[in-house]
């Protein structure tokens, strides 16, 4: 075996959750050529991590354009994989897949085109372990191979470099934030509305968030200043003496550097938590109604990582209900799910993790 290509388009914790298998797979075969597919956009969050695995740019050209796709695919052929494991699973890994001459194409388990591989891998629906389904799935992608389950790299990491560390410490000298003192992130805008805590819940969260002795920053990008905004004007105006409004990352590597000076972050699901997570910083996360939390709960412990969802406090609210359905209601949904229902959890997240990172200096 020469050369492996793991595809894994889709948006940043799919990308960081896959280079997993791309880094079990340099200690598996330290002498075969490892190569990873992913969106252009989704680069430059695992940019610095010197591993021993390629990055290819799938390039907005390749979704944009079904010729353009096609001779990438084409273009990927000629680099003769011997195996090709696909964790994306559509269209356009599909026509890579099909034009490929690997003999050994592995994916996950679907009613179409399971033709195209020669593994299919059954994902469980109960975890098994705190490393969450997602990890767990990912991982059973591998079991075709035979590879020594000791070999296994179950967590994610990301490295940021000094460089980088020494900027986002200047940022925070600029605002005047206390590099020995806690630094809280609220991730208060998710990537879209459905997976956004809804305002006035947000702000009463950073007000409980606030009673402590920290300082805050709010994680949102230029297109999600103004409901960024909304929530600010809607926290108490002791709380908004904590929060450093405009202390914000212009990229995303600053965002990961920034992250990297945190203490803790809290709020919305999405990549920012698990390139906290990729960070070992711990995490409180709010799920939106529509996602599954059994999927993305990573490494829940009840004290550095912890997250929740209205189907924790209202399961009947759930019952007999699709996800089409679900999505439907969502925004009714989410209006529900009060702050109050998991302040306690918060609670002990915060103590556990202030006192950990006291200990700690």
């Amino acid at each position: 075996m020469k050369k492996i290509l793991v595809i894994q388009q889709k948006m940043i914790g799919d990308v960081l959750v896959s280079t997993i298998l791309c880094e079990t797979l340099c200690k598996a075969y330290p002498n075969v050529q490892v190569d990873y597919l992913i969106y252009e956009n989704t680069k430059a969050v695992i940019s610095e991590n010197n591993g021993n695995y390629n990055i290819i740019p799938f390039k907005n050209e390749y979704r944009e354009s079904k010729w353009a796709l096609i001779k990438f695919a084409l273009s990927l052929k000629k680099e003769n994989y011997d195996v090709i494991i696909d964790a994306y699973s559509k269209l356009e890994s599909w026509i890579i897949v099909g034009l490929s001459n690997a003999k050994t194409k592995i994916s996950f388990k679907k009613s179409f085109p399971g033709f195209l591989y020669t593994h299919l891998i059954d994902r469980h629906l109960e975890p098994q372990t705190n490393l969450g389904l997602v990890i767990e799935h990912r991982l059973k992608l591998l079991e075709p191979l035979h590879i020594n389950k000791e070999l296994y790299v179950t967590h994610p990491k990301i490295v940021v470099t000094e460089n980088e560390n020494l900027q986002a410490q200047n940022l925070l000298k600029k605002h005047h934030i206390n590099k020995n003192k806690p630094i809280v992130m609220m991730n208060v805008v998710g990537s879209s509305p459905n997976k956004t805590y809804p305002t006035q819940h947000m702000a009463q969260i950073i007000d409980f968030v606030a009673q402590n002795d920290v300082q805050i920053l709010l994680n949102y990008t230029p297109n999600q200043l103004s409901i960024a905004k909304e929530i600010y004007e809607a926290c108490k105006n002791d709380t908004k003496s904590k929060i450093y409004f405009d202390a914000v990352a212009g990229s995303l590597r600053g965002l990961l550097a920034l992250l990297n000076q945190c203490t803790f972050i809290i709020g919305n699901d999405g990549g920012t938590m698990n390139m906290a997570k990729a960070l070992n910083k711990p995490t409180f996360i709010i799920f939106s109604p529509w996602i599954e939390k059994i999927a993305w709960s990573t490494f829940e412990d009840g004290k550095k990582h912890i997250s929740v969802h209205l189907n924790d406090y209202k399961p009947d609210l759930f019952k007999n209900k699709t996800l089409k359905q679900i999505k439907k209601e969502n925004n009714l949904l989410y209006n529900l799910f009060l702050p109050s229902f998991f302040t306690n959890l918060l609670t002990h997240f915060i103590l556990h993790n202030l006192i950990d990172d006291y200990s700690e200096k």
